[in-house]
């Protein structure tokens, strides 16, 4: 008798909810990615103690159908795929099909739907069993409540952190979906209080200061770039309001949060030596491609993602950065020739030549014609021949006049 047995649906569910669902903030994050993929305009959350007693999402999608509840629940069962090519030209947020069953297989579940066209329906499961099937008066929209997660998985519920931590952790999903989804209007909700709330209007500034307040919105400078593959937008906040972690550079693409590290670096280069060492900014970028050009298949919580031509979409973002910090003033622009220091005169000292070769000019042992004297030469001679000047020499020649000369003295003592 063989030992390979197939694993039974409850047991396959568990094994995935491993991956699918790691903490209450997963279940939020899974929650709310299938009411955006149903079009909603508003998705209200609520959570107490942290998510670890209950959490609720509740939006106005598209609703299910009544035929669709139960098999929803089933693994690998999708609405956003159908075909292998499908696989290559992802535009929605979920399409593996095992968000709900995952969930529904550690937790109590509830779910209250309506299509707008049928009758609401309300379904209860518990470890992935429907316990209740049946009728309910429903608007439009969906409405799932999750309560006890991970009450049949004991090591998993062991090493869940602080109501705080985990209150932290939904948070930060709440706001990447907002800033993601600018147009959706988004409420968490916290033990009866309202933790964060965004005016879905559609403009990502908006939401930035809901999430960060109105200074910071203030201080973001919106940069844009297009290339025939890419085109770039968000907004970069000034680099004297920064953060030492890097979780507050959100990158999206195709309006899907994702970690990357060359495009992180490609943000960096943009603000180039604005920002300060061990320092990073706050920065919003939404990337938009074809589907054809990026992979989201290649981890669990799809947060990673393979792209085509990542070093042509690099250099665009950095340059869109760039330019729009270049028009604020913040880096200044090299225009025209760069200034060079003015050269200083060079001191050069002159070599005296004492060879009897080296007078060229005019005989000076001849006396100079009058007609070819210089103005200057005519002024010095004037003031030599001063009265001063031959009064001076005339007593000198007196006094020297009256002086014994040499000669005579000598005849003198002679005799």
């Amino acid at each position: 008798m063989g030992v390979i047995k197939r694993l039974s649906e409850t047991l396959a569910n568990k094994i995935a909810a491993g991956e699918v669902v790691e903490r209450p903030a997963s279940v939020v994050k899974e929650l709310v990615e299938n009411a955006i993929d149903a079009e909603a305009s508003s998705v209200l959350i609520e959570i107490e103690e942290g998510g670890l007693k209950s959490m609720k999402v509740t939006d106005d999608g598209r609703g299910f159908a009544p035929e669709d509840c139960r098999i929803a629940f089933e693994r690998h069962a999708t609405s956003k795929i159908h075909e292998d090519s499908d696989l290559f030209h992802i535009a929605t947020l979920g399409f593996r099909g095992e968000a709900l069953p995952s969930i529904s297989a550690v937790s109590h579940l509830e779910l209250t739907t309506s299509d707008g066209e049928h009758p609401g329906t309300h379904l209860v499961l518990q470890g992935g069993h429907v316990i209740a099937d049946g009728l309910a008066q429903s608007r439009r929209g969906t409405s799932i409540k999750v309560e006890g997660l991970f009450y049949n998985t004991p090591a998993r519920l062991k090493y869940l952190k602080s109501i705080h931590t985990e209150l932290g952790k939904m948070t930060d999903v709440v706001n990447r979906m907002a800033l993601a989804y600018p147009h959706v209007r988004f409420t968490l909700i916290h033990e009866q209080k309202t933790i964060f709330q965004s005016n879905g209007s559609g403009q990502l500034s908006h939401v930035l200061a809901a999430i960060y307040g109105v200074r910071t919105a203030k201080a973001a400078f919106p940069f844009s770039g297009k290339s025939l593959d890419f085109k770039v937008e968000g907004l970069a906040v000034h680099p004297q309001i920064s953060r030492a972690g890097r979780q507050y550079v959100y990158i999206f693409i195709n309006n899907r949060f994702i970690r990357n590290y060359p495009i992180f670096n490609s943000i960096m280069d943009g603000y180039h030596t604005l920002m300060m060492i061990g320092r990073y900014p706050i920065c919003v970028l939404h990337i938009q491609m074809d589907p054809s050009l990026v992979d989201v298949n290649v981890h669990p919580a799809k947060l990673e993602a393979r792209i085509s031509k990542e070093k042509e979409l690099c250099a665009l973002i950095s340059e869109s950065i760039r330019s729009a910090f270049h028009r604020e003033r913040l880096i200044p622009s090299v225009t025209g020739k760069p200034h060079s220091r003015a050269s200083k005169p060079k001191n050069e000292q002159q070599t005296l030549d004492f060879s009897p070769t080296a007078v060229t000019g005019p005989d000076l042992s001849e006396p100079i014609e009058h007609s070819e004297q210089t103005q200057t030469e005519k002024a010095f001679s004037e003031q030599v021949h001063e009265p001063e000047t031959h009064t001076f020499h005339r007593k000198w020649q007196e006094r020297m006049n009256r002086q014994p000369r040499w000669s005579s003295l000598c005849r003198t003592q002679a005799t």
